[in-house]
């Protein structure tokens, strides 16, 4: 007798799952693109207004979330080159600094702060580890200044401009390690996948006034 032939059909499957992060951003992305770009002219209001304005600032938090993953995926000190572009780039805007088309700049820091968690998969050699974490820190502290700079553009000349900032700096430093400690703990999958998403939503508010 023959024995009866089994054939095992392999069914592929979606990976929802892994796909929520891309598509969750993407949509948030395509949502802010469509509304005017004045998230960076709301430094009043004291404590609580700059708290919240990293939680409520779409282009801020998702800049944030790329720093926590950046950090996950390379080196925990890429948070403090984020601090130190913080606070350069806060100075640099309250003492009258611009840059050209400083908006597209912010929207496109986010998307090479993405590309610093994609380019992390090809872990780089013991040899030029030092020199790749010196081009990554570089690159978190220039985009985190960036965004900073504009918020020191618009910072109040009021006593409540210090509070505003400890507010800020507050919930940043909340947002950033939160996302750190959070995909540290997670495989590398999910770092890739957060920063394909914030790949794609960087590209969507820079290009978005563009092509509206």
């Amino acid at each position: 007798m023959y024995a009866p032939l089994r054939t095992s059909v392999r069914t592929s499957r979606l990976p929802l799952r892994g796909l929520a992060p891309l598509v969750a951003i993407a949509a948030l992305a395509v949502v802010v693109s469509g509304q005017p770009a004045a998230a960076h002219g709301i430094s009043g209001g004291g404590l609580g207004s700059g708290f919240l304005h990293p939680l409520l600032g779409s282009d801020h938090l998702l800049l944030l979330l790329g720093v926590g993953a950046a950090a996950a995926s390379l080196s925990a000190q890429l948070l403090l080159w984020g601090l130190a572009g913080a606070l350069a780039g806060g100075v640099y805007g309250a003492l009258g600094g611009g840059l050209p088309a400083a908006e597209v700049l912010a929207a496109l820091a986010i998307s090479a702060v993405a590309a610093l968690v994609l380019r992390s998969q090809n872990s780089p050699t013991t040899t030029g580890a030092n020199a790749g974490q010196g081009l990554a820190g570089s690159v978190i502290a220039t985009a985190v200044a960036i965004h900073a700079m504009l918020h020191g553009q618009a910072v109040p000349a009021e006593i409540a401009a210090s509070s505003w900032w400890l507010g800020a700096l507050a919930a940043s430093t909340l947002v950033a390690g939160g996302s750190y400690l959070v995909l540290r703990q997670q495989g590398a999958i999910w770092s890739q996948r957060l920063a394909l998403g914030l790949a794609l939503a960087g590209g969507l508010l820079a290009f978005a006034p563009v092509l509206g």
